[in-house]
């Protein structure tokens, strides 16, 4: 009795979980890492690019990356820079508006946008400080990332943007983090990558639902559009998913995947720290459209009722069975995490994917109350 029903639940799990596999995630094997890799000679500068921060007490974080945003390869025959960055310091209690004051006196191609602590705020946390910089952006090409955010070649702006001359609105890129040793960071980066191979399969599909905030290029337009969505102000954050949500279709959104158009940020360093920060990530989800939730539901929950009914099957004679076909799914998933890596650059190892791939069944266990009930209503 107790066979009859593991079985079919196991069979049945992995068999979505394929169709997954196969129908979303098998779509990065379309992409190949040559395919945004732009001579600075052969630039297609049709369009000028304001590259936003908001930047809150990170005054250590601009002093580490900041020169390299300021160094890209994005110029006219001239050799001028044909890009701004815009920092937003918003209303930073550190050494932020003095160490952006230095670099305002380097580099001329830099704004900065200072908003008072006692400045009266018509929108919640970072969506303010975004707004400044959208009525100071005076280009319809945007490239938004975060001040703990550093790119990983002097190529990644024209990587970015590669795709909006072409017509695209939205972009969305790989914000990878930092390697250090440790189960925590081991498996930060692999939630992340298997992050990436689930939006940028579903957007590959035609059905994109969200991209990461620290690397992601649009049109002004298109963020002005995302704006005027009721949704915008109950957020202080998820300005990324709000805009995907909003404004994105099938045919107006790309992904880019190459190592040298990714950024780097440093991981959490402590389980708590983690949890709060996707706490605040995962808070966007209840804002999906419904077809979305429902597959990223189905997903999750078939994800975690295979390995359920696989472990407990594994103690029964149909233990063989059970490990032949939870295997056959490990192995096609470990074949799309290889071409993720590729993509991405990210390290690849088996066997903290198999750890960290039974892990994400308790990740999705703890988190689900800020997926579906609670918001994150401070940006910190």
């Amino acid at each position: 009795m107790f066979n009859e029903v593991l079985v079919p639940v196991l069979l049945l799990s992995i068999t979505i979980q394929l169709g997954y596999a196969l129908f979303f995630f098998g779509q990065l094997f379309s992409l190949t890492n040559s395919k945004f890799k732009i001579q600075n000679s052969k630039l297609p500068i049709l369009h000028q690019v304001t590259v936003i921060i908001c930047a809150k007490n990170e005054a250590q974080n601009l002093q580490a990356n900041l020169p390299a945003i300021m160094a890209q390869r994005y110029s006219n025959a001239a050799g001028n820079a044909m890009y701004r960055v815009l920092v937003v310091n918003d209303a930073s209690a550190d050494d932020t508006a003095i160490v952006l004051d230095r670099f305002k006196a380097q580099y001329q191609h830099l704004d900065i946008i200072h908003i008072a602590v006692d400045e009266m705020r018509t929108l919640p946390g970072k969506k303010y400080a975004l707004s400044k910089a959208l009525a100071q952006a005076d280009t319809d090409y945007l490239l938004l990332t975060d001040a703990d955010c550093q790119p990983a070649s002097d190529n990644w702006l024209a990587a970015m943007v590669a795709p909006l001359h072409d017509g695209k609105e939205i972009v969305a890129g790989y914000g990878a983090y930092q390697y250090n040793s440790g189960m925590l960071n081991a498996f930060i980066r692999w939630e992340t990558l298997h992050t990436f191979i689930q939006y940028a399969g579903y957007a590959l599909s035609g059905k994109p639902y969200m991209a990461v905030g620290r690397n992601l290029a649009c049109t002004k337009t298109a963020l002005l559009k995302a704006q005027q969505s009721p949704v915008w102000t109950q957020l202080p954050s998820g300005d990324d998913d709000l805009l995907i949500n909003a404004v994105a279709d099938a045919d107006n959104m790309a992904i880019v995947a190459t190592p040298h158009a990714t950024t780097a940020s440093p991981a959490k360093q402590t389980w708590a720290a983690w949890l709060q920060q996707k706490q605040r990530h995962v808070s966007t989800g209840k804002y999906y459209k419904t077809s979305t939730k429902l597959l990223l539901a189905l997903y999750a929950l078939t994800h975690s009722l295979a390995w359920m009914s696989c472990i407990l099957l594994l103690f029964t004679p149909a233990w063989q069975m059970a490990l032949g076909v939870m295997l056959v799914r490990i192995m096609v998933n470990i074949l799309i995490q290889q071409q993720a890596c590729k993509l991405t650059g990210e390290r690849n190892s088996i066997l903290p994917f198999l750890l960290a791939d039974v892990g994400w069944m308790i990740y999705n266990f703890a988190l689900s109350p800020y997926i579906f009930f609670k918001n994150k209503t401070r940006w910190t």
